[in-house]
């Protein structure tokens, strides 16, 4: 026994199958440049890991905070991660000595008839007996060829996978709620237009009416300002019903039921402010921080494994097993010295002919590796390219900003001296009307602009795959 646990000790580090070498990637030296003429611009930093405190928006940051304990997503993810780690301690155990425990009672009659016939029994022995015995049973698989090894390998290898799927989900919860704030905001700001406007129009109509009572304006004048007015609030149950619509959603992100949130959000407020520089790495970086390349190459690196299991398939399987106790056909001499029993020895299982099964199954592992590659290679490849469209949206949203601004700017001055043509008597109210349907136009394109600006900044950031580490994982062991 002594020299079979020998050799096993020193055969111990034989694995067989290949072993997983993390993946070369040849990243570009930098990203894409910034346009020169937008406000805020990215440069080569290090990407901040609470993006969305850079919006300058206490609540959004607490919604963010509250996120990653409220989320059902991320929980159910963490439930995943555990059972992971359940298969990855189930394959562990393989190779792992066993020890068991048995203890047993029968009644039993030999048929003198049956196969007791073909023995003589001894003088005076009965045909019907008690029988009494305890055991323990030890086996342990040696697993000279690395065949556990490899099976544990590909569960941890699982497990990350696992916390990388969980990483991220956060990511994608947090730019969903941050992008969903905003959209939230950015309707807030518009029904402020609105009113706004409909504070206008109710200055127009007073003037009009005095000026139909001195006989200066006409009927058509009255009609043209009223239906103004009414053309204008009709929006606002729309915009309400949007509003709603995305409290709600913000709120089933935090796992709260509707309306939860409603008190907290209703209430206006300014549109979040994109900062003036925005850090954005290196190309080499983005494979090591974004959870979706990592995961592809745990997904690897177990595939990788699972084909070191399928390699060492085709090697012997080698165990060693024995076990200890007492038998005796009397309760009272069970535990003497002469009711001793044992057996202890190696056994060995030697794969002869298997009908193709393991040549299959290597074939099969084989594909699955090189196809975890490719999907490797792809998943590296995509990131680039989402950083690469995010930094040209981001850059020609900040472009459509600036033009609805000077269109806004431009339509107001319009208005202005519209109205005051109107006063003087010089132009018809619909060149008043015409104005001011076009500040109204023109201010909505602003906020629009605004939310678009912000939401193409999320889409970067969710591009470079930071935020994540900023979501507390499950307990880990």
């Amino acid at each position: 026994m002594r020299r079979w646990i020998a050799a096993a000790l020193l055969l111990g580090g034989c694995t067989v199958g290949p072993n997983f070498t993390r993946p070369q990637v040849d990243a570009p030296a930098a990203f894409g440049t910034t346009a020169a003429d937008v406000a805020s611009r990215t440069v080569a930093g290090t990407v901040d890991i609470r993006w969305w405190d850079s919006f300058r928006d206490p609540e959004l940051s607490s919604l963010v905070d509250r996120l990653g304990k409220q989320n059902l997503d991320l929980q159910a993810a963490a439930e995943r991660i555990a059972q992971a780690r359940g298969e990855r301690d189930i394959a562990a155990s393989q190779g792992l000595p066993r020890l068991n425990g048995q203890g047993q009672y029968q009644r039993e009659r030999i048929s003198p008839n049956g196969t007791a016939s073909l023995t003589e029994p001894a003088p005076g022995a009965p045909l019907e007996f008690n029988l009494f015995r305890t055991m323990l049973s030890a086996a342990w698989e040696l697993d000279l060829f690395g065949r556990v090894r490899r099976a544990v390998e590909a569960a941890r290898a699982d497990t990350e996978a696992a916390v990388e799927a969980r990483h991220g989900l956060a990511l994608s919860a947090i730019a969903d709620l941050a992008q969903t704030y905003c959209q939230l905001r950015q309707l807030q700001v518009e029904e402020g237009i609105l009113h706004r406007n409909l504070a206008l129009a109710d200055q127009r109509r007073a003037l009009v009416r005095r000026r139909f009572a001195d006989g200066v304006a006409t009927t058509l004048e009255v009609a043209q300002v009223d239906a103004q007015g009414l053309a204008i609030a009709q929006d606002l149950p729309t915009l309400h019903a949007q509003q709603a619509r995305l409290v709600n959603a913000i709120g089933l992100l935090l796992a709260e039921p509707p309306r939860t949130l409603a008190a907290e959000l209703n209430a206006p407020a300014m549109q979040p402010l994109v900062p003036p520089s925005v850090p954005v790495g290196l190309p080499a970086d983005l494979a090591r921080r974004r959870p979706d390349v990592r995961e592809a190459e745990a997904r690897l690196h177990a595939a990788t494994a699972q084909t070191g299991v399928a390699v060492a398939s085709f090697y012997p399987d080698i165990s060693l097993a024995g076990n200890f106790g007492f038998e005796s056909l009397h309760l009272g001499s069970l535990f003497d010295a002469d009711s001793r029993a044992f057996m202890a020895g190696p056994s060995i299982d030697l794969p002869i002919f298997e009908g193709g099964r393991l040549k299959g199954t290597l074939r099969i592992r084989q594909s699955q590796q090189r196809e975890a590659a490719i999907q490797f290679r792809k998943t590296v490849l995509q990131a680039w390219h989402d950083v690469d469209n995010a930094l040209t949206a981001y850059a020609e949203a900040q472009h459509s900003r600036a033009a609805a601004v000077a269109t806004s700017q431009a339509n107001a001055r319009a208005l202005a001296a519209a109205d005051q043509r109107y006063r003087d008597g010089v132009t018809t109210l619909l060149d008043v009307i015409t104005a001011q349907e076009g500040v109204l136009r023109s201010e909505d394109s602003v906020a629009q602009a605004q939310a678009q600006m912000a939401l193409r900044l999320i889409d970067l950031y969710r591009a470079l795959g930071g935020g994540w580490q900023a979501v507390p994982d499950p307990t880990t062991r």
